[in-house]
């Protein structure tokens, strides 16, 4: 019962939309309507307001983040695991957007950071490193879910954490089709580059 709990709290924490909440209230319109039409600090990025861009960023991690930690507190290791694999879940397909989410990066490594602090930092470097040297976001993301799940058997031997990771990997990866298709193509804009019809994380 008590993981039921921690599944239900981590998908309703997860689901809150702050980048469309934020681009509402700042008065930037509907942030469906916007580049790619994601709701994450990527296309929220793509309004030019980088101070919301980072809100939308800190608060996505962090959801994912709170979600692990108060789950913790009553249904334990094991809830708090089912809690951030369901604020993942929740921040890809919220109910309340009719399950058209983002795309759950950023909610990955804020939970990740919670649950087992060096994977969750091993994955946020990974990113920054890939996205240093390639410049394209959407790669970087891809890259750095891949890290998790052998970072976390390496460095903390926990197989349901890299059980965990694998799936939120798989998941991240397949709302990523569309940036790994123009990955391949030569076609996915670099970091920086406003580009109306590109879909990043």
């Amino acid at each position: 019962m008590t993981e039921i709990l921690a599944l239900a709290l981590g998908y309703l924490i997860g689901s809150i939309p702050f980048g469309l909440v934020l681009c509402l209230i700042a008065g930037l319109g509907d942030i469906r309507k916007i580049g790619s039409g994601n709701i994450g600090a990527t296309n929220v990025l793509r309004t030019g307001n980088k101070p919301l861009a980072l809100l939308t960023l800190l608060l996505d991690s962090g959801k994912g983040a709170a979600a692990v930690i108060l789950a913790h507190q009553f249904a334990g290791t094991s809830g708090a695991l089912a809690a951030g694999l369901a604020a993942i879940i929740g921040h890809i397909f919220p109910v309340w957007l009719k399950f058209k989410g983002g795309k759950g990066v950023a909610t990955t490594l804020g939970t990740l950071l919670a649950l087992a602090p060096w994977v969750g930092v091993t994955a946020c470097a990974t990113w920054l490193v890939t996205a240093a040297i390639f410049r394209f976001s959407s790669l970087a993301a891809l890259i750095a879910m891949l890290s998790a799940p052998i970072s976390s058997y390496l460095l903390y031997h926990d197989v349901k954490l890299s059980i965990v990771s694998a799936i939120v990997a798989a998941v991240v990866w397949a709302r990523h089709h569309e940036n790994i298709k123009r990955l391949l193509k030569g076609q996915e804009p670099k970091i920086g580059k406003k580009k109306q019809d590109a879909q990043s994380s």
